[in-house]
């Protein structure tokens, strides 16, 4: 079962995964916000995966950022999928899934398909600097 989290989006909303039961979660862990390889990663993500994806299908990213630099960063780029903060207690969600570089205090490029009844059904870790791809992602709903 993936591990249970509360956290709050660009926005400030609270975003609970165990909500979102009955719908699949596609779960994208991320460095930092701002940076090139993020940028085009989830650039990607809003350009070629959300327009393909199932209505079941919820895009969630999470980095430990903080909800006022995720906010900046969805406005500049165009992001309208919630970006959660993982900011504190610093990395704990990155954490549970162990996806959180301690020499680094920041997430690896993890993701997770989640099930509509909370299971991790597929994932995918990459280093830091690889960035993932988005045909991986729509393997795996399909």
């Amino acid at each position: 079962m993936a591990p249970d989290f509360e956290l709050p989006d660009q926005h400030g909303t609270p975003v609970r995964l165990s909500g979102l039961r009955g719908s699949r979660v596609l779960l994208i862990f991320y460095p930092v916000a701002f940076s090139g390889v993020c940028r085009g990663e989830l650039a990607q993500v809003r350009d070629e995966l959300i327009p393909q994806l199932p209505a079941d299908v919820r895009v969630l990213g999470v980095s430990v950022d903080s909800m006022f630099a995720q906010r900046a960063w969805a406005e500049q780029e165009g992001y309208e999928f919630p970006l959660l903060s993982d900011f504190w207690p610093h990395g704990q969600v990155a954490q549970a899934y162990g996806v959180f570089d301690e020499k680094r205090g920041l997430a690896k490029r993890g993701t997770f398909l989640i099930d509509g009844e909370g299971a991790i059904r597929w994932s995918v870790v990459n280093p830091i600097s690889s960035a993932r791809d988005v045909a991986d992602y729509l393997k795996a709903l399909s």
